[in-house]
């Protein structure tokens, strides 16, 4: 018995459905793959990565803001040193209230036992000034809390005399929400420590 011939319309009918869905497929991959391309590129555009000293590959993005926390940690620890040093009888209050802001209990406590040690009663007595000469911070910004050390330089007048001082001081940076006007750094300082305090020798013919 002889196998019937298919219907030649059908058969073309069949094909061309086949072509056009591979045609289809392959235009979809061709889009699908393009756009993956595109992505991936912009995305490698947008995290470029650096190498650091120890030759560990390090994203750009975080390298740049960890270049922004240092610029900020810098500036919340010159901040609050100006406001807890640099006072004299008609400042000192403001100056304080805005130091305890950017610091912890520590800072509080340290305030506290320089009131019950008459620092500020003299600072009204005598009408000392006590001004702030340079600040020098480092801190450790690997891990939070932030380790750091400051060395504050600060004069205090005394009329007819004037004493240099140097002052170094320790404590650690956490993240806290940001306050404007009072914290600006969305930082504070914990475990704030004073650890020398050193009268600097004036050289002859310098001030």
């Amino acid at each position: 018995m002889k196998t019937p011939y298919q219907n030649i319309y059908k058969v073309l009918r069949l094909n061309r459905f086949i072509v056009l869905a591979m045609v289809i497929g392959a235009v979809v991959t061709c889009i699908v793959s393009l756009i993956m391309v595109i992505k991936l590129h912009k995305e490698t555009v947008n995290s470029a990565f650096v190498v650091n000293g120890e030759g560990q590959v390090i994203p750009l993005k975080l390298v740049t803001q960890r270049e922004s926390l240092e610029v900020e940690a810098l500036a919340h620890l010159e901040l609050f040193h100006t406001y807890f040093y640099h006072i004299d009888a008609s400042n000192y209050e403001k100056h304080l209230q805005k130091a305890l802001w950017l610091g912890n209990s520590t800072v509080d406590a340290l305030y506290r036992q320089k009131k019950a040690d008459g620092v500020y009663n003299r600072l009204l007595q005598y009408s000392l000034v006590q001004k702030v000469i340079s600040i020098d911070s480092k801190v450790d910004l690997q891990k939070e809390p932030y380790h750091f050390e400051t060395t504050t330089v600060f004069e205090i007048n005394r009329g007819s005399v004037i004493d240099r001082y140097e002052l170094k001081t320790s404590g650690a940076l956490i993240h806290v929400d940001r306050h404007f006007p009072i914290n600006t750094h969305g930082l504070l300082i914990t475990n704030f420590f004073e650890n020398t305090l050193k009268r600097i020798e004036h050289e002859t013919g310098k001030e």
